[in-house]
């Protein structure tokens, strides 16, 4: 039986400067948020946090998607180190405390698995439907008809993507506005992403694929 490409599954047709074309010629564009400890603040910064965020989701005219990625974290890399770090050591006393905590650590961690979060919020943007009229010219869609858009140039593209870096930017301004700080992945970092929804045991061990230059945009 003839192997078929995992790509084929995908609905991701390329990923280019910054953005996720999917293969309906609909963009995305992801942003990687912060995290706020919320058990920490008062009882009125919380209720201030709760409000903004409401408001926040109220001026949204677009939809968009908030994921939690709960991964685990390896952590042998960090002690290999830290042993490095006790038999380089040349003072005795840095060196035994530098023993005392690898050990702590090691105690602390055995037998439990250590978690990370990474929070993200996806935003779409799709390109208006056309009708495609007679001689081929192209009108809005105005009726019941086929829907098709127009292809991607490079043009179409640099539109389409100036329209999804708005609504990045809005919704970046409106995420601090609640103390959070939100930045979008890059090509590199939007690959990486997607190979560890794919691959998480060798993200767990930190092993990532090398990117081609012409990638890494």
């Amino acid at each position: 039986m003839a192997k078929v490409p995992t790509q084929q599954f995908l609905e991701i047709q390329q990923i280019r400067e910054g953005v996720i074309v999917l293969k309906d010629k609909s963009l995305r564009g992801i942003l990687m948020v912060s995290s706020l400890n919320f058990a920490l603040k008062s009882g009125e910064e919380q209720t201030a946090i709760i409000y903004q965020f409401q408001e926040f989701l109220n001026s949204l005219d677009f939809s968009c998607q908030i994921l939690v990625q709960t991964r685990r974290l390896n952590i042998t890399g960090y002690l290999d180190r830290l042993k490095e770090l006790e038999e380089k050591q040349e003072n005795e006393l840095l060196k035994l405390q530098t023993k005392g905590y690898r050990e702590f650590i090691t105690e602390m961690i055995k037998g439990e698995a250590i978690m990370t979060k990474n929070f993200f919020v996806i935003i779409p943007f799709y390109p208006t439907p056309l009708e495609i009229g007679k001689f081929g010219r192209e009108k809005k869609r105005v009726a019941a008809g086929p829907k098709e858009t127009l292809p991607l140039t490079e043009e179409v593209f640099q539109r389409y993507r100036n329209q999804l870096w708005q609504r990045m930017e809005f919704l970046a301004l409106g995420l601090r506005r609640c103390g959070l700080q939100a930045i979008p992945l890059i090509t590199p970092e939007l690959i990486e992403l997607f190979w560890r929804f794919y691959h998480p045991k060798e993200a767990e061990f930190g092993y990532y694929p090398e990117i081609p230059p012409e990638l890494a945009q």
